[in-house]
């Protein structure tokens, strides 16, 4: 019997083995960076910009069931494609940053309009109550189990932080425990997750060589990153977390000489983010130039890192 999961995931990484995938999921983040008075229209027209213009380039595309089905449309036939799943950010005023999944649509509906995969982003403070904490696993199961049902892959996505510290320097002291802790939680069976999409281990602002002040020394922070590869036995890879073009790359050259064996990346905005600006001051024309030339510069160069730092994934 063919494994439909494997059969999908073997879509979404390649031939190399590696996920080399392009994320443009962004809903709120992306109407922050076009303009408050961005429509609906322009979110997808520029998503469909990004896809049209570079998926090519890449092994799978991240968007969402709200603004990017034309987008999908018009991405590379080679490209695999991923559907979020989560609505976008969380209630603030609710404790806990707590998950909320689209209320119109399921996996079995993501699947049936084509979607190769599903990814749910969760907010994680492993120092957080039980009371919440459990709330979440619970949530995760769920989508788990909707993702057995349908044999579709499920990548998760952890975003981490901590309650009570909201200054970058003092939270980056915590960071590297909260990153790999929550990926030991629910690299767990019950949670059937296939792919863990996450956060370097470390803010690589404070390694020592890299910003101008520092947290770690790079000794430390590689520790970090093997202690990483050691905490799940699933593929994961790296998201970019908006970073710039060139930063991004220096880290995944840093995670390979700490050994870590991630197996690619889910990248956005230090692929695409100076499109946006573009779109917004001088229109789609102008982004789509800027798409073709510094986009596929950008991916291009990220895709030859990756063939030198990321780790194939086990079959």
């Amino acid at each position: 019997m063919v494994n439909m999961k494997q059969q999908r995931l073997s879509k979404l990484y390649g031939t190399e083995r590696i996920f080399r995938a392009l994320a443009i999921d962004q809903r709120g983040a992306l109407k922050k960076m076009l303009g408050k008075h961005a429509t609906n229209e322009q979110l997808q027209a520029f998503k469909g910009l990004v896809s049209k213009n570079l998926t090519a380039y890449a092994s799978a595309i991240l968007l969402d069931p709200e603004y990017g089905w034309q987008a999908a449309d018009l991405k590379d036939s080679n490209c695999g494609l991923i559907m979020a799943y989560e609505k976008t950010g969380y209630d603030k005023n609710k404790v806990g940053r707590l998950p909320d999944l689209i209320d119109d649509v399921s996996v079995k509906s993501l699947k049936d309009k084509g979607a190769d995969a599903v990814k749910l982003l969760l907010y994680f403070d492993v120092d957080e109550s039980n009371e919440i904490n459990n709330i979440k696993k619970t949530f995760v199961e769920r989508v788990g189990s909707e993702c057995v049902a349908e044999e579709i892959p499920f990548f998760l996505e952890i975003l981490t932080y901590d309650t009570n510290v909201s200054d970058k320097k003092e939270f980056s002291k915590l960071k590297p425990r909260k990153v790999n802790e929550a990926m030991k939680i629910f690299s767990a069976p019950r949670f059937n997750v296939d792919v863990l999409k996450v956060e370097v281990p470390v803010d690589m602002n404070f390694v020592q060589g890299f910003g101008e002040e520092y947290v770690y020394s790079q000794l430390e922070a590689k520790e970090y990153f093997q202690q990483q590869s050691k905490a799940t036995h699933l593929p994961f890879i790296f998201l970019s977390a908006g970073v710039s073009p060139k930063l991004f790359q220096e880290t995944l050259e840093f995670a390979k000489q700490a050994n870590s064996t991630f197996n690619g990346v889910l990248c956005g905005r230090a692929t695409w983010a100076g499109a946006a600006d573009i779109f917004k001051q001088t229109g789609s024309a102008d982004a789509e130039k800027w798409l073709q030339q510094e986009g596929v510069k950008n991916i291009n160069e990220l895709n030859q890192v990756l063939s030198q730092t990321a780790s194939a994934v086990k079959v």
